[in-house]
């Protein structure tokens, strides 16, 4: 196996990490305070490309391969998770149902959105449908050459600032999973309401709403595949973008990591920096240890999706992995600082915070281990 990145994803890291220097961790601490989407930096990683690494080469886009796509949003969260979260989320999550599902028509018209400059968000989670993504209630009705969307969907990465929506819906909920149906949604549709935006532990700087429809006309050529097959079009882009979130944890980690290890060797306790004592060494050890297991793991998942292999279940193991090590590497970060990690002034305190949501958000760390269970059992 070759784990050499290739001239161009080396290209590629060392343009995401310099935008993340010089661009983002200047002000994240800030935007995370006062709660700010940061829309200038946003349009500078558009502007950069980088805002739709997700999209085909041939529809105007990046055209970037999973693996480098992993590898920017690494690089971005390293920098701040909740713009990391902004990008990942429209970019690659509300997009992967198109790239799953839609016909040349259909891409064309997404796609040629997104590079002009739209954001776009993916709306599946709703107030009783979290885990239970088969559960949905938001309802689709077929009226002439429309569907008529009634339905609300809740905690919505880019729901306030998005152009366009992947809307999930179901023809009738007595018909489970077999009733879904997926949706390409102007934002600009007569009917859609944005509810407040949430007041957030973490990922402040991220953009998270209700999304609600009433009485949405969406056209007929908007349905993404045909009715029925909405569950598998979501499944199939929740499995793409495990990784993408794993490689975001990673993001998180790497920068708590960087910051223990900096402040380590500044520290003075006893007459020496604190990196000589043991008791640090073992923790900045178990940290690198946990790190690189996470980044092995999603650059995996990530080469498999590029060679055409099965990749579900190392999907998940990279997901549910890189989450619980962000959240244990952000802690031992809290740990090094001492008191000083327990402050807003420095930043471990917001690595810890940003880290605990990848544990939670695109499947839990408890439906990955039922995910990779599940494969296990079926082979």
């Amino acid at each position: 196996m070759d784990f050499t990145l290739t001239e161009e994803q080396i290209m590629i890291k060392k343009m995401a990490r310099d935008f993340a220097d010089n661009e983002i961790l200047p002000y994240c601490q800030e935007w995370d305070a006062k709660d700010t989407f940061p829309y200038d930096t946003v349009k500078k990683l558009h502007d950069l490309g980088l805002m739709t690494i997700g999209v085909p080469a041939e529809y105007g886009g990046s055209g970037l391969d999973h693996l480098s796509q992993g590898i920017v949003v690494e690089e971005i969260a390293r920098g701040d998770a909740g713009l990391a979260t902004t990008l990942a989320a429209s970019t690659l999550l509300a997009a992967d149902p198109v790239y799953v599902a839609a016909n040349d028509e259909q891409k064309k018209w997404f796609y040629g959105r997104m590079n002009e400059g739209d954001l776009a968000a993916f709306c599946l989670t709703e107030p009783g449908a979290g885990s239970d993504a088969g559960g949905l209630s938001t309802k689709c009705v077929k009226d002439g050459d429309d569907y008529i969307l009634n339905g609300t969907k809740q905690f919505i990465s880019n729901g306030g600032v998005a152009g366009l929506y992947t809307v999930f819906a179901t023809l009738d909920k007595k018909l489970g999973y077999k009733g879904h149906c997926a949706f390409m949604v102007d934002r600009n549709t007569p009917g859609i309401t944005i509810g407040p935006k949430e007041d957030k532990l973490g990922i402040r700087s991220s953009n998270t709403t209700q999304v609600i429809f009433e009485d949405v006309r969406v056209p007929s050529k908007n349905l993404l595949g045909k009715e029925g097959e909405g569950f598998k079009i979501c499944m199939k882009t929740l499995d793409l973008s495990r990784a993408v979130v794993a490689a975001m944890a990673v993001g998180v980690a790497q920068g708590a990591f960087e910051c223990a290890v900096k402040y380590s060797k500044e520290r003075q306790q006893f007459g020496q920096p604190i990196c000589r004592f043991q008791a640090i060494q073992f923790i900045l050890a178990d940290m690198a240890m946990q790190v690189e297991t996470a980044r092995l793991l999603y650059q995996k998942a990530c080469a498999l999706q590029d060679m055409g292999l099965p990749y579900t279940q190392m999907s998940s193991l990279a997901k549910c992995w890189a989450g619980d090590a962000a959240m244990k590497v952000a802690t031992d970060a809290v740990q090094v600082y001492g008191g000083y990690g327990y402050s807003k002034e420095y930043p471990v305190e917001k690595y810890f915070r940003d880290a605990k949501i990848m544990q939670i958000f695109e499947g839990t760390a408890q439906i990955q281990r039922l995910v990779i269970a599940n494969d296990i059992l079926k082979e």
